[in-house]
């Protein structure tokens, strides 16, 4: 298990302009998101853009993964590589993105729709959105890592959605992945407490149809396993003593979305 690590005040600030900036790279690639776009230069765009605002990849090299952004396409969960597959009308895609900042890691996805989407698809994808603000709810001081989990299942599972087991949420900080872990399943009053000053990363990944998955001979993308699309949304957030203090921000990416209807 990972070591957890409290933040000061200080440092939150400097975790939430990583954040922050993830949410601006991922605007950047929802610019580009429409039936045609190659996924590798949507990659290469993320990268010159973080490298451009002083930062560095957070996810490139990272236990040897070769790119800028996890690229997962319909019934990719996560982890997804990109590769030169045009996206096609009726795809969703999650971007997974991560941040190297004045030594503080950002990490945020968001589940974007290609073109005409399936309604029962779009369903899912603001099934699973609504679920992470769920899970965010929970995520105060005094709370435990269950309390979140269990918000984040309820709601998935009261639409007949499968919340996938083998991946997780966690801490977040100097380290891309710190403790706890943070599961998107559990029960109340469970795992571990939430304190002030801890910061971690809430993900839902939420399955149209079961909650299998298995991994790919690349080692590294997660497929459902009866290859129905799957949806995921991250948030980084920091427990206070009152509600969740969202670090990141889907702001600009709804307001690029917005302006291509």
């Amino acid at each position: 298990m990972s070591q957890i690590f409290y933040k000061t005040d200080e440092e939150i600030e400097i975790l939430r302009e990583s954040c922050l900036l993830v949410g601006k790279t991922l605007a950047e690639v929802a610019k580009l998101i429409e039936p045609g776009a190659d996924p590798l230069k949507l990659d290469r765009v993320a990268e010159e853009f973080i490298r451009d605002n002083g930062a560095k990849p957070g996810f490139k090299g990272y236990g040897g993964f070769p790119n800028t952004l996890c690229f997962s396409v319909n019934e990719q969960v996560v982890h997804g590589i990109p590769t030169e597959r045009p996206l096609e009308s009726g795809d969703v895609v999650s971007v997974d993105c991560g941040v190297v900042l004045n030594d503080f890691c950002g990490d945020s996805a968001y589940t974007f729709e290609v073109g005409e989407v399936d309604p029962e698809v779009k369903k899912l994808l603001q099934v699973t959105k609504e679920s992470l603000y769920l899970g965010i709810e929970a995520a105060v001081s005094g709370n435990r890592t269950g309390d979140i989990g269990n918000a984040v299942q309820t709601h998935a599972e009261s639409h007949g959605y499968g919340v996938v087991r083998e991946l997780v949420g966690h801490g977040l900080g100097r380290s891309l992945h710190e403790g706890p872990e943070v599961p998107n399943y559990g029960k109340r009053g469970r795992g571990k407490q939430l304190k002030r000053g801890l910061t971690i990363a809430i993900e839902p990944m939420i399955n149209m149809g079961g909650k299998a998955v298995k991994q790919l001979n690349d080692g590294w993308t997660i497929v459902t396993r009866d290859g129905k699309p799957s949806a995921h949304f991250e948030h980084d957030v920091a427990i206070r003593d009152g509600k969740a203090d969202i670090l990141s921000s889907f702001e600009e990416i709804e307001k690029v979305l917005e302006n291509k209807k």
